[in-house]
């Protein structure tokens, strides 16, 4: 499949705040090792492999995250890691990486993910990415969309239109239009109708497709970042990128331009998929013993059942008789939360910002 001209671009600028206190402002979870023996993020570039190589992958992150990621990616070339100055929502992400992707190689073809999913297995992976690739060329914005398993509230969902035929096996429907998290009698729904598929957030399209399509719909934000691209390989990149982001205004790229355009297409990818956004979300990926219960460090525990129990620290964790409970110890915080509420978690962020306490963020 791919040639020389196919580039995947990696966002990595996210605060996973859902994952505290384990994931934390200068380490948040795509830096972090939560399940298995790599950081999320070098995950993300190794299912890539062989199918884009190191030298064609590129991530946006942050300026205070940067140097991290260029440490834990050292396979990655250096000025291949971009650090935005200033988080600017998806839109800005997505031009950036467009113009400066179609700079190295014009007509380039551009697959776009997050850092920090759970995807496996990793041929399955890339045969949905190949397909993509081939409809990307034909003109298209492509999308992956996962085939619902239950009714999930927690993530956004894309509307099938009509079926245009399988490439390389994969099935790919136009799309009628996207969803916002529903809430549990709506999921119900779209899991019974079998039209719906959940949206991975994962994105195939020509670097000069997805440009024109931003000049259409979002002119503003491609004429302020040419300059960016025009500076691409030279010594005032970074001053260049810094004076043109901090103006601008934030813009997801499904305002931006998915909810508008008309030429989108989604592949039903055939892959396990997790976006993993909450400490609920690792039950699925972790081994437990014979009661439910997931350990992680020194951790003794006695008569608990279906609960997650994770220690960072050089003290032993003990826990009696806990059920349905996940307990997440590390140097200087200690979070206690119930199954099935840990997405409120970021509320707990939020309050410690509240009360000015930025040493546990």
């Amino acid at each position: 499949m791919p040639s020389t001209d196919v580039f995947a671009v990696i966002m990595a600028g996210g605060s996973g705040t859902r994952f505290w206190p384990m994931s934390r402002n200068a380490r948040p979870k795509q830096l972090v090792r939560i399940i298995g023996d790599d950081t999320m993020i070098q995950a993300t570039v190794a299912r890539l492999q062989p199918l884009i190589p190191a030298e064609r992958v590129l991530v946006i992150t942050t300026a205070a995250l940067a140097e991290e990621t260029r440490k834990q990616l050292p396979m990655l070339k250096p000025e291949h890691v971009i650090a935005e100055p200033v988080g600017r929502d998806t839109a800005a992400c997505v031009a950036l990486a467009a113009l400066v992707v179609e700079k190295m190689s014009p007509g380039a073809t551009m697959i776009l993910l997050p850092a920090d999913q759970v995807i496996r297995p990793a041929d399955q992976f890339q045969k949905a990415l190949a397909a993509g690739v081939e409809v990307a060329r034909q003109g298209n914005l492509v999308t992956y969309g996962i085939t619902p398993r239950f009714a999930a509230t927690g993530y956004g969902y894309i509307k099938l239109a009509q079926r245009l035929g399988d490439v390389q096996g994969v099935t790919v429907n136009k799309v009628l239009g996207f969803v916002e998290k529903p809430d549990e009698a709506t999921a119900k729904k779209y899991l019974s109708d079998g039209g719906y598929r959940w949206n991975s957030g994962i994105f195939t399209w020509k670097t000069d497709v997805v440009i024109d399509g931003l000049e259409t719909h979002c002119t503003w934000l491609t004429d302020a970042l040419r300059p960016v691209a025009d500076a691409w390989g030279t010594p005032s990149f970074a001053k260049v990128l810094n004076d043109v982001y901090q103006p601008l205004k934030k813009i997801s790229i499904d305002y931006a331009l998915m909810e508008k355009a008309t030429n989108i297409c989604v592949v039903t990818a055939d892959f396990q998929w997790d976006d993993v956004g909450s400490w609920d979300s690792l039950y699925d990926h972790l081994p437990k013993d014979a009661n439910g219960v997931i350990t992680q460090g020194d951790v003794l525990t006695q008569n608990c059942r279906d609960s997650l129990i994770v220690s960072q620290t050089k003290q032993i964790v003990t826990a009696i008789g806990i059920n349905d409970l996940s307990v997440v110890v590390t140097a200087d915080a200690i979070l206690l939360v119930p199954k099935g509420r840990s997405q409120q978690v970021k509320n707990v962020v939020d309050a410690l910002k509240a009360k000015g306490r930025g040493e546990l963020l």
